[in-house]
């Protein structure tokens, strides 16, 4: 009984392959979360929210690190930006930046 219970422990606690993802993948699932109020791709809503498509990249990432740190006041983002580690805000600008405005 004993040597089962161990065996279950040691493939309990054996690391889970994990599925590559690339890089745009990765990208694309985190700026999807900005869909919802930024427009697919980042577009925009006409008269409710900014553009995030084609901005430099270092404006995003200084924007979004105002949100998070609370220099820059907001209704939201300010929340949603702390949710982000700072790659993940660097990930989020770039992909932003490369899209077509």
């Amino acid at each position: 009984m004993q040597r089962k219970l161990l065996l279950a422990a040691l493939v309990a606690a054996a690391p889970m392959p994990v599925l590559a993802q690339s890089g745009d993948t990765v990208a694309r699932s985190l700026a999807a979360t900005c869909a919802a109020c930024h427009g697919t791709e980042g577009r925009g809503v006409p008269q409710a929210f900014a553009a995030l498509a084609g901005r430099p990249k270092s404006d995003l990432v200084t924007i979004l690190q105002g949100y998070k740190t609370g220099k820059i006041p907001a209704t939201v983002m300010h929340q949603l930006a702390k949710g982000y580690t700072d790659q993940q805000i660097e990930t989020i600008s770039a992909y932003f930046a490369a899209q077509k405005n």
